[in-house]
């Protein structure tokens, strides 16, 4: 199977309130669910597998913060998606390491 390794960042608008918390967790919570493996970063969420169903829980995660009281969600997603061999998160972060001489 060929995975695609995408960062997810979803930003709801129109809250009442700068905090994001607890938008970010209900979001985060869909992947759990959904048995997609992520790593949460300060300003987004990385995933790894399957495009279809990363594309499917993106689309659910956008309507998480809607149903929390959201009046606007921004949702950006960048995909990396290698045909040539396997790609994994932790690939692409030792790759960068060992040019780094870590």
């Amino acid at each position: 199977m060929v995975n695609v390794v995408a960062e997810i960042s979803i930003v709801p608008l129109g809250t009442g309130s700068p905090g994001v918390g607890r938008y970010v967790a209900a979001c985060v919570g869909v992947l759990a669910r959904r048995g997609i493996k992520h790593e949460v970063t300060p300003m987004g969420t990385v995933v790894e597998g399957n495009l279809d169903d990363i594309l499917q829980a993106v689309r659910e995660m956008h309507e998480v913060p809607f149903g929390a009281g959201a009046q606007r969600v921004v949702t950006t997603v960048h995909i990396d998606d290698r045909r040539d061999k396997q790609l994994t998160m932790e690939g692409k972060v030792r790759s960068v390491q060992e040019r780094l001489g870590g």
